[in-house]
C-alpha cells in the first residue's frame, strides 16, 4: 500500500527574512555596460532629456562614478521605496523599469556603496545611502543629509539646468584598476569609454535617433578639471546606406491570436559603417533584435529559428515586443537579454508577408546577396603587425577587420620627451613609435591627453610606418624614407606648435 499524501499538511507559518549577504548576489550577470544602461533606464522613464555618466579620477586613480540626469526626480516620501530592494512603482505603459531591482542590481553588481541623490519639483533634496562593503547585520539605508544632496545636485554638471534631477553616484567600483597607474587608468578609460559609446548607443540607438534623450560621457580629474565631453551616438543595426530591392519585408506569425511582426531587412553588403560592424563583430549580430518600447534588449541570434552561418550575416530582424508575449518571450531582470520559448521558432516557421515570402524564403536571399556581394576580386593585402597600446581601441579594431595580421609583436605608439626636436623615432627592438612630447599639447589644442589620443594622426603613423618594422635591419631606402618622413612631418609639428602658442 502506498503512503504518498495528495496534501502536504501545514502547521502555521514562520517568517524568513533574506539574509543581508543576498544582496551580494544580486545583478550578477551585469557587465559595466549593461549595468549603467539599467541606470540609463530609469532616467528615460524619468522623463531626462539628457543623462550624464561621469568617471571620477584622483591622481592615477579612479575613485568614483555618477550618473546625472534632470528627470523628475524623487519625491521625499518615494525615496524609501525607490531604495528598498524589490520595491515595485506603479508603472507607465512607456516605462523601460519592470521588476523594482533594476537600481539596485546594476548598483550593487558593481559597486561596494550606492548613493542616491536627488529632488522633485517644488520639493527639497534627499538622499538614500546603501553600503555593501563591511559586515551587515540587517537591511539597512543610510540617510544622506539633505545639504549634501543639494550641493551635489548644484556642482555645475554640464547638462541642461531643471528644477529636478538625480544623481547617482558609485563608490568602491570594483571594474576599476586597483593599482596606482596614471596609464593604465588611462587605457582602462579610453577603452571603457569607447565600449560604453558603442553599447549605449546600440541599446538606445531609436531614443537617441529620435532625439527624446542625449547621453553624454566625460571623466573629472579632481583637481585638475573635466576633460572632453565624449557624446553617445546613435548606432542603428538597421542603418544600411541604400535598401536591396524588395526589402524590408514584413512577415507575421500568428499563435492563438497572439500576433508576432517580424522586420526583416537584409544589408546590401558587407561594410565598414559601425552600424553594420556592431560590438561584438557582424557575424555574431545577424539574427534577430528584440525591442521593448523602443529599448534593444538582445542583438542578435536567431533563436532557434537557424543556426548561425557566416553567409547570413547580413540578416538582421527587428521584432517588437511587450513583456512576455502568451510565454513567447522572457526578458531577464538585467534587461541584457531576451529567451524565446520553446514554440517561437514553430511559430516563425509559419511567418508569411503579404506576397507570401517565408522565413526560408528571406534566409535564402540573405544568403545569394551576401554569396554574390563576395564574388568580386579584391587585392590580396599585406599582412600587418598587429596594433598595440597607444592606438584608440576602434582604430585597432578597424585595423584587426581591414588587414591580415603577422603572428609578431605588436606595434605600440607611445610619447616621450626627447632631446631634440623631432617629431618621431622608430624604436626597432621595442616595437614602438615614439611621439616627441613636446608637440602633445599644441596637437591636443590644449586639452588633456590619454594613453589612447589622438587616434586620426596614430593612425596614419602605423600606416606609414608599420613596414619599418619588419625584417632583422632596414635597408638604404627605408633610411631614406624615414628621414624624409621625419623631416616632414617634424616641420609640420613646429608649425602646430607655433600656431597654438600664438593663440594661447
Amino acid at each position: 500500500m502506498s503512503d504518498w499524501h495528495r496534501q502536504v499538511p501545514t502547521a502555521g507559518t514562520v517568517e524568513l527574512p533574506p539574509d543581508p549577504r543576498a544582496l551580494d548576489a544580486l545583478g550578477r550577470n551585469h557587465s559595466l555596460e549593461t549595468a549603467l544602461a539599467d541606470l540609463v533606464d530609469n532616467s528615460i522613464d524619468a522623463t531626462a532629456t539628457h543623462v550624464l555618466i561621469r568617471f571620477v579620477q584622483h591622481g592615477p586613480r579612479l575613485v568614483g562614478l555618477y550618473v546625472v540626469d534632470n528627470g523628475q526626480g524623487i519625491a521625499p516620501d518615494a525615496i524609501d521605496a525607490a531604495m528598498t530592494v524589490g520595491g515595485r512603482r506603479a508603472y507607465a505603459e512607456t516605462d523601460l523599469g519592470r521588476f523594482g531591482l533594476g537600481l539596485k542590481a546594476a548598483s550593487f553588481s558593481q559597486a561596494g556603496s550606492l548613493t542616491v541623490l536627488s529632488q522633485a519639483a517644488d520639493a527639497y533634496a534627499v538622499g538614500r545611502r546603501w553600503l555593501l562593503t563591511g559586515d551587515r547585520e540587517g537591511f539597512h539605508c543610510d540617510r544622506v543629509p539633505s545639504d549634501f544632496a543639494a550641493a551635489e545636485l548644484r556642482r555645475g554638471w554640464p547638462i541642461p539646468t531643471a528644477a529636478s534631477g538625480t544623481v547617482v553616484r558609485w563608490d568602491d567600483v570594483s571594474a576599476f584598476p586597483a593599482f596606482d597607474d596614471r596609464e593604465h587608468s588611462d587605457e582602462f578609460l579610453s577603452r571603457t569609454i569607447s565600449h560604453l559609446q558603442g553599447h549605449l548607443g546600440l541599446m538606445f540607438h531609436r531614443i537617441l535617433g529620435d532625439g527624446r534623450v542625449q547621453i553624454w560621457i566625460d571623466v573629472e580629474d579632481v583637481g585638475r578639471g573635466v576633460g572632453v565631453v565624449n557624446t553617445v551616438s546613435a548606432l542603428d543595426p538597421f542603418g544600411y546606406p541604400r535598401a536591396v530591392a524588395g526589402w524590408p519585408k514584413t512577415l507575421v506569425a500568428d499563435l492563438n491570436g497572439v500576433r508576432v511582426a517580424l522586420r526583416c531587412h537584409i544589408w546590401p553588403g558587407r561594410s565598414n559603417l559601425p552600424e553594420y560592424r556592431l560590438p561584438g563583430g557582424a557575424e555574431q549580430r545577424q539574427g534577430i533584435y528584440f525591442y521593448r518600447r523602443d529599448r534593444l534588449l538582445h542583438a542578435g541570434g536567431w533563436e532557434g529559428v537557424h543556426a548561425p552561418d557566416k553567409k547570413l550575416q547580413l540578416a538582421r530582424v527587428a521584432v517588437d515586443i511587450d513583456g512576455d508575449v502568451c510565454g513567447l518571450f522572457v526578458m531577464n531582470p538585467e534587461k541584457s537579454r531576451v529567451s524565446a520559448g520553446p514554440h517561437f521558432a514553430q511559430m516563425i516557421s509559419s511567418a508569411r508577408a503579404a506576397d507570401g515570402t517565408t522565413i526560408g524564403d528571406y534566409l535564402q536571399a540573405a544568403e545569394a546577396i551576401w554569396v554574390k556581394a563576395n564574388q568580386r576580386v579584391t587585392a590580396q593585402r599585406t599582412a600587418v603587425l598587429p596594433p598595440g597600446r597607444g592606438l584608440h581601441p576602434q582604430v585597432c579594431r578597424e585595423i584587426r577587420d581591414e588587414l591580415p595580421q603577422r603572428n609578431d609583436k605588436p606595434l605600440n605608439i607611445l610619447w616621450k620627451p626627447f632631446a631634440g626636436d623631432d617629431f618621431f623615432e622608430i624604436d626597432r627592438a621595442a616595437g614602438t613609435l615614439w611621439i616627441n612630447h613636446t608637440y602633445r599639447r599644441a596637437l591636443l589644442g590644449g586639452r588633456r591627453g590619454g594613453l589612447n589620443d589622438l587616434p586620426l594622426i596614430k593612425a596614419l603613423l602605423f600606416l606609414l610606418t608599420e613596414q619599418m618594422f619588419e625584417g632583422s635591419h632596414l635597408g638604404p631606402r627605408d633610411k631614406d624614407n624615414i628621414e624624409l618622413w621625419r623631416e616632414i612631418l617634424t616641420a609640420a609639428a613646429k608649425a602646430e606648435k607655433t600656431t597654438y602658442e600664438a593663440r594661447a
